[in-house]
C-alpha cells in the first residue's frame, strides 16, 4: 500500500470545551501520532468541541478509557465531561490536508516556526529578528514538534536564553528536529561562526558533530532528517535512532522534551551526561513536585521553572 492511500484511525473524543488540553495529554500518553481540535462539529455555542487522535492503530478501549480518566483527575475534571468517543479510518492524504488548514506560523521569540507551505513575510533589516536565519519549516508529517505546543514553545525559549554558540547540543526525543534545529541556526548565525545574510550553501557550516539528536521511533528520526536539510543544517545534526545511555557522550546543553514518566526513570542519565544545563519539559504544572522532588533526591539544588499554560519546562544547571 503507498503512502497516500495508507488508513490511519482517528479516535474522536467530544467533551467540554475546558477539558481540550487534558485530553491531548490522555492522547500523547497512549502514543497518538498527533492531535488536532475541531470545534466546528454539530456544537455551535462553544461550549463542546472534539480533540482527534491519529494512530497507526486502534489502541485498547479500556487503555483509553484509563488515560483519559487519569489525565482529566490531573486536570481536576469530572468524567461527564466527556459527551462522546468514536473511531474512524481516515487516509494519510486528509491527515496532512489537516495540517495544512489548521498549522500557522509560530512566533517564539527570535524564531519563526512556520509550515513549508505557508509563506512568511520577513524584514531582512539587521535590527529585525525576523530575518530569514531565524526562520525555521517544518513538515510535520506525522512526527510531533511543531513550534504551536506549550512544550516546545518552551523548549525554544530556554535555548535562546543559554549561550549556545559554544556548547554542544544534545535533544533526547527529537521528534520532528525542531529544537535541534534551531540550536544549529543560532550557532549558524553566532559570529563564532561568521555567518552571512547571504549564506545559503549548507557545506559551509563548520559545525558538524557539535549538535546530536535522537529517537526512539526511526519514521520521527526520518522526518527529522528531512526537517534539517529543508533548514539547511542536515550537516550540522547527528540524528539516531534511539535514546540516552551509558555509552553516550557528555554534552554541554541537554533537552528532554518528553513527559514526566518517561523523563523521571532517565534523570540521572540526563544529570550524568550534562555539562552545563538540562532543559526538562513535558512536564504538567501538578507534576512539577514529583520531579522537583527526583531532582532533590540525586542531590541537584539549582534549576529555574519556565511556565506556558499548564506546563512547566526546568532549566536545571549542572555544572
Amino acid at each position: 500500500m503507498s503512502d497516500n492511500k495508507k488508513l490511519w484511525f482517528a479516535l474522536e473524543i467530544t467533551a467540554d470545551s475546558q477539558t481540550s488540553e487534558a485530553i491531548e495529554f490522555a492522547l500523547n500518553e497512549l502514543d497518538s501520532l498527533g492531535t488536532e481540535i475541531n470545534n466546528l462539529g454539530e456544537d455551535k455555542s462553544g461550549e463542546t468541541l472534539c480533540v482527534v487522535g491519529y494512530f497507526n492503530e486502534e489502541p485498547n478501549a479500556e487503555d483509553v478509557q484509563n488515560q483519559l480518566n487519569a489525565a482529566l483527575q490531573i486536570y481536576e475534571f469530572s468524567l461527564d465531561t466527556i459527551k462522546k468517543i468514536e473511531w474512524r479510518e481516515v487516509e494519510n492524504t486528509d491527515w496532512l490536508a489537516e495540517w495544512k488548514r489548521h498549522w500557522k506560523p509560530t512566533i517564539v521569540g527570535k524564531f519563526i516556526v512556520a509550515p513549508t507551505w505557508n509563506e512568511v513575510k520577513t524584514d531582512k533589516s539587521d535590527d529585525n529578528p525576523r530575518n530569514w536565519e531565524m526562520i525555521i519549516r517544518i513538515d510535520p508529517e506525522m512526527a510531533f514538534g511543531t513550534g504551536t505546543h506549550e512544550t516546545t514553545r518552551l523548549c525554544l525559549q530556554a535555548i535562546q536564553e543559554i549561550d549556545t554558540p559554544g556548547y554542544s547540543f544534545l535533544d533526547v526525543g527529537t521528534g520532528t528536529g525542531i529544537l535541534a534545529i534551531a540550536v544549529a541556526k543560532l550557532k549558524a548565525q553566532s559570529s563564532e561562526f561568521k555567518v552571512q545574510n547571504n549564506l545559503t550553501h549548507k557545506s559551509q557550516l563548520t559545525i558538524h558533530n557539535s549538535i546530536s539528536a535522537c529517537d526512539t521511533d526511526e519514521n520521527s528520526i526520518e522526518i527529522a532528517r528531512k526537517n534539517a536539510a529543508l533548514n539547511n543544517v542536515d550537516e550540522s545534526i547527528d540524528f539516531y535512532i534511539g535514546s540516552i545511555s551509558e555509552d553516550t557522550p557528555e554534552f554541554n546543553f541537554v533537552c528532554a522534551n518528553l513527559t514526566a514518566d518517561v523523563i523521571v526513570p532517565l534523570l540521572p542519565l540526563l544529570l550524568k551526561k550534562t555539562t552545563f544545563d538540562l532543559i526538562l519539559s513535558g512536564i504538567l504544572h501538578e507534576q512539577q513536585t514529583l520531579i522537583e522532588n527526583e531532582l532533590k533526591k540525586l542531590q541537584v539544588s539549582d534549576w529555574k521553572v519556565r511556565t506556558l499554560g499548564e506546563w512547566i519546562a526546568l532549566v536545571v544547571r549542572c555544572q
